[in-house]
């Protein structure tokens, strides 16, 4: 119900919600992301623009929580749908199974470059012991997910 209500809110003001949580002492924790056609960073501005219209929501609907923080994803963004695969392919990941795999080498914890998804296959490129290797697995096969950070302080203008 409150998923539903956060997902509405924030895809109906044109952003896309990466993630909620419930913590402790009554605090909701929304994460978002500007759609990827955009091709820019979210900003103060977003989340502030987001926080004012979600508080009108949730008084409105009477939902139960103390304190509202709308943040982005950070650099480090989880990947939690199928569409956040195809959208970094050809990013840096590290990707944790629930259970190890017997094409991994029996690990559970691959860093490597995500590949455009086969259906609802996904697949990581990533250095095992002969070299080079693929690991195609599911999302239900995956326990967490997030973007490696790239930062490049001496880009700086």
């Amino acid at each position: 119900m409150l998923f539903a209500l956060i997902e509405k809110t924030v895809t109906g003001m044109g952003y896309e919600l990466v993630d909620f949580e419930q913590a402790a002492r009554g605090l909701l924790r929304v994460y978002i992301d500007v759609m990827p056609e955009e091709n820019r960073a979210v900003t103060v501005e977003d989340c502030e623009k987001v926080t004012h219209q979600l508080l009108h929501v949730l008084t409105v609907e009477n939902a139960s929580y103390e304190r509202l923080e709308v943040s982005s994803p950070g650099l480090d963004r989880p990947l939690k749908k199928l569409s956040d695969y195809s959208r970094f392919a050809g990013h840096e990941a590290v990707v944790k199974l629930r259970m190890a795999t017997p094409g991994g080498g029996n690990r559970k914890s691959f860093e490597g470059i995500l590949h455009e998804p086969k259906g609802e296959t996904l697949r990581l490129e990533f250095e095992g012991n002969e070299g080079p290797a693929m690991l195609e697995f599911s999302l239900a096969e995956v326990d967490k997910a997030r973007l490696v950070p790239i930062v490049d302080f001496r880009s700086r203008k």
